[in-house]
């Protein structure tokens, strides 16, 4: 136990587990027996998810939700693969630079100009959400790709894969399990903005439009209960992201160690 008090120390997973489970246990305690007073206490924030599951329908817009997100994610996924590996050729970075700059635009007055173009809420939401994410991942993409050594080249070249043939093996499939931990990081990003975008276009529900719902009446209970759900999910797909890292790409840890 010692070694978790150690700067740069590696204790085991056993350790860090227990570590972990006393303190979630410490600040349930304290949340159960010495609660704020701004915050409901545990006992109603669990009668409201029971509420909400049972007769707000919390599992059906969470499963909207969820689809809405994961949709963008790919469209996303597949726009910022394709502008970043572009940067490989000189020609196209300012293209992944000016993409990499859009982030910070603000999606309050992007969404007035969707909204004129597009025809349906829904695209508008999925516009957003693909802007949004699209964007981030640029960003840590093409760092990922410019961070490429030119080692890492040369030693393709002289076994004779050629530039186009160095680039696939190097770039493209070498650096695919980078890229996943870039998606990884930056799906958050969907579910921060996919609460605005449903508070604005309702006709679809969604988790954010029963957040802004339970919000809107000061059902604080009911508000911390959908935020907790939604930690707890979104933990749950970024362990899942890690779990297909380590199984489609189990050697890239191999150089953590």
């Amino acid at each position: 136990m010692t070694s978790l008090f150690i700067p740069n120390a590696h204790p085991r997973r056993a350790a860090l587990a227990a570590l972990v489970a006393g303190q979630l246990l410490l600040l349930l305690a304290i949340w159960l027996f010495y609660p704020l007073q701004i915050f409901p206490r545990l006992g109603e924030v669990l009668g409201a998810l029971g509420s909400l599951i049972t007769s707000q329908g919390l599992l059906q817009e969470l499963w909207a939700s969820l689809t809405t997100a994961w949709q963008a994610l790919g469209i996303a996924t597949v726009l910022a693969l394709g502008i970043s590996y572009l940067t490989a050729l000189p020609f196209f970075r300012p293209l992944a630079f000016a993409a990499s700059k859009l982030r910070y635009l603000t999606l309050t007055g992007l969404t007035f100009f969707m909204a004129l173009m597009l025809s349906s809420g829904h695209q508008v939401k999925l516009t957003v959400l693909v802007f949004g994410a699209t964007v981030y991942l640029v960003t840590g993409m093409t760092q990922v790709i410019l961070g490429t050594t030119q080692e890492e080249l040369d030693h393709a070249r002289t076994l004779g894969l050629g530039e186009w043939g160095s680039f696939w093996e190097v770039v493209v499939r070498g650096k695919l399990p980078d890229m996943l931990e870039v998606i990884r990081q930056n799906f958050a990003i969907i579910w921060t903005l996919i609460t605005l975008v449903e508070t604005l276009y309702q006709s679809e529900g969604g988790i954010g439009l029963l957040l802004y719902k339970q919000n809107r009446y000061l059902h604080l209970d009911g508000v911390l209960a959908i935020q907790l759900v939604i930690l707890a999910l979104g933990v749950a797909q970024d362990y899942a992201f890690e779990g297909v890292r380590r199984v489609f790409f189990p050697y890239a840890g191999l150089g953590a160690a």
